[in-house]
């Protein structure tokens, strides 16, 4: 089919230094912001009959995060650094599944993903399986930035988080009375109270630079060792400033077997599509209804946030004064 084909040929491209450089911008007609950010955290079957405080907390959470992003782009603040700092706030947020609140795998342990990727030279990196990074979207910004690859895994990435000299903590400080409770009931619970549980934030800076970056904590229960789609660039992030930047959260298998956002990004720069399109085109006509969603930005600043379960924690912000929290449709 048209997606498989695309998938061969884009992913060949990988990410690094294109022969240009720096990746212009394509900005499409009618562009009227300077700055633009999106976030999310998490999707899935997210009840409306949630304690009121609770939907309150998460709120909060997300528009701190919002705020946080937009003084940064505000500002001049570049897109990369914001994507960084915001999702280092959400992992420090027990709320969300990642950092601090990250789920527990099927031995009661923690395993964290995260990847980031600059859409101005289309350099990216990502960890998988790190146990002890207080803040694994900042290692992930490491190893793009200090190392000539794009992924680190499990003791290798620990190793680097040495020679980094990044926050480490004790693993037990990722864990959470919540995230037990959820581990205890995984085998009797019901996929219809299963949530996606993932971070991610998407920006463009008054510079024309996009950026993209989502960290993880994975699947409640799920094998130890398992990988999916958040440190999978091309998959579960992906940014360049000749399209859009792309953070997603869903069932990870599913959005590696089809490569959603780099395919996102492809139609709108081969096709010439608007954003929202290629969006929709992808998350519920590719994906299956209940799969995930994503948050993008193209180049001229038109936000979309396209998912195909009931609710999805989000918050987009631009320099127009757009500023919204938002949970379900």
């Amino acid at each position: 089919m048209r997606i498989a084909a695309w998938l061969i040929l884009t992913l060949s491209f990988g990410c690094g230094v294109t022969d240009e450089s720096i990746r212009e911008p394509a900005v499409a007609e009618g562009a009227d912001v300077s700055w633009a950010l999106a976030i999310h955290g998490g999707a899935g079957v997210i009840p409306r009959s949630m304690e009121p405080e609770r939907a309150e907390s998460y709120r909060l959470s997300l528009e701190n995060a919002l705020r946080l992003g937009s003084g940064m782009l505000d500002e001049g603040g570049r897109a990369l650094d914001a994507v960084e700092r915001v999702i280092r706030l959400m992992e420090d947020d027990p709320l969300f599944n990642a950092g601090r609140g990250a789920v527990f795998n099927h031995e009661a342990g923690h395993e964290l993903d995260a990847s980031i990727m600059d859409g101005r030279t289309l350099e990216c990196g990502a960890v998988t399986g790190v146990t002890t990074v207080k803040n694994p979207i900042g290692l992930a910004r490491r190893v793009m930035e200090r190392t000539d690859h794009v992924l680190l895994s499990g003791a290798g990435a620990e190793r680097f988080a040495d020679e980094m000299g990044v926050d480490r903590v004790d693993p037990s400080y990722f864990s959470t009375e919540r995230r037990r409770r959820q581990l205890e009931s995984k085998q009797t619970e019901s996929a219809a109270t299963r949530e996606h549980g993932t971070v991610g934030v998407v920006a463009l800076d008054r510079h024309g630079d996009l950026a993209a970056g989502t960290s993880t904590g994975g699947l409640t229960d799920k094998l130890y060792g398992r990988v999916g789609d958040t440190p999978i660039v091309g998959a579960g992030t992906f940014a360049d400033n000749a399209s859009c930047a792309v953070s997603a959260t869903g069932r990870g298998e599913e959005f590696i077997r089809h490569g959603v956002a780099l395919t996102v990004c492809r139609i709108v720069q081969r096709e010439g599509r608007t954003l929202e399109a290629a969006a929709r085109e992808v998350i519920h006509e590719v994906l299956e209804p209940g799969d995930g969603g994503i948050i993008a930005v193209d180049a001229g600043g038109r936000l979309v946030l396209e998912f195909n379960t009931e609710g999805m924690y989000r918050g987009s912000a631009d320099s127009s004064g757009r500023f919204d929290v938002e949970i379900w449709r």
